[in-house]
Formats: C-alpha cells, structure tokens, sequence
C-alpha cells in the first residue's frame, strides 16, 4: 500500500514536471521570439522584455516550489525566486537610472540561477531522475553568466540578442527534460 502511494505520488510529480516543462518552454520560445522581431527597433518593448524575463522565472520557480513539496522540500528553489525578484528589480533601476550594464546584472543572475537550478536538478534526480537536462542547463547557465560578463563591455551586438541566446538554449533543455519524462513515463506504463 505505501509503496502504490509513493508511485502514485511519484507519478503526480513527473506529470507536473513534464508539464511544467513544457510550458517553460513555450514561454520562453515566445520572449525570444520577440526579443529578435522587436530588439533594434522598439526600446520600449525590449526593456519590458529584460523585466518580463527574470520575473517570469521568479513566478515560475513559485510555483513549481508550491506544487512539488514547498519550502521545506525546495529550498533552493526559494533562494531563486529571491534571487529572480532581486534581480528584476536590479533590471528595472538599470533601465530608469542607468547602474551596472544590463549583461553584468543577467551575468550574475545567470550564476547563481544557474547553480540552484542545477542543485534542484540534483535533489531531483534522486527522486525523479531523468533530470540530466536541467543539471546541464543549471551548469550552462552559470558559464553563459560568466561569459555576460566578460562581454558586458562589448556594444554589439545589443544585450537582447545575448540574452535571448541564452534563453533559447535554456528553452531546448527544457523542452528535452519534457520530453524525457513523457518518454520515461510511457516505458514505464508499456511495462
């Protein structure tokens, strides 16, 4: 009896995750999208872009963290979504009065999202496994940190393309961990 309700409740966890997913990367395929049609010519559309997108993963990891054990369970999870609101609010005084250059601040909020994405990953892997995807993202992430960094000096091309870049590859891992759970499920159903 407790070993169905571990499975069920595995189960339920996989179903979220491989939706949830699926939605970071349809999202994500959207803000890039735009982020390449309107990136030279609209200011006003990129800098709601460069607000959207760290609030988006902010709300993102909300509720992912509400729906797969909360706070207790997910604490890096937590951190990130301090993290993803810090630095919206970094982006929006960036682009009212000018501080840090825009790639310095999604620089380090690459590092850091990027390493407890990666620590979830690992907590999740025990649990859930096939999560390689989100621990090379998680990894990716923090080099692509990195490298904003380095770049943050350099005017072209503009910072949108740079970070919509990252977003992209950031949408195909997430799409490759959905799509790794919907495969993993229909094995295990096929059984």
């Amino acid at each position: 009896m407790f070993e169905r309700h571990i499975k069920s409740s595995r189960a339920r966890e996989e179903r979220w995750l491989k939706s949830y997913y699926f939605v970071r990367t349809i999202f994500s395929a959207i803000w890039v999208a735009l982020a390449f049609a309107i990136g030279k010519q609209a200011a006003a559309g990129v800098a709601a872009l460069l607000v959207i997108y760290p609030a988006w993963d902010a709300l993102a990891n909300f509720i992912d963290m509400s729906r797969s054990g909360r706070t207790g369970k997910n604490r890096t999870q937590a951190i990130n979504i301090v993290v993803s609101a810090a630095t919206t609010v970094a982006v929006l005084l960036e682009l009212s009065i000018g501080a840090p250059p825009i790639l310095v601040i999604f620089g380090v909020w690459a590092i850091v999202s990027g390493l407890l994405q990666l620590a979830t990953a690992v907590r999740r892997w025990s649990d859930l496994g096939a999560q390689w995807a989100m621990i090379l993202s998680g990894a990716q992430s923090a080099l692509a940190g990195i490298f904003f960094i380095l770049q943050s000096g350099a005017s072209m091309p503009p910072a949108i393309f740079k970070i919509a870049g990252y977003a992209a590859v950031g949408a195909v891992y997430f799409l490759i961990s959905a799509v790794w759970l919907h495969v993993k499920h229909a094995r295990l159903n096929a059984i």
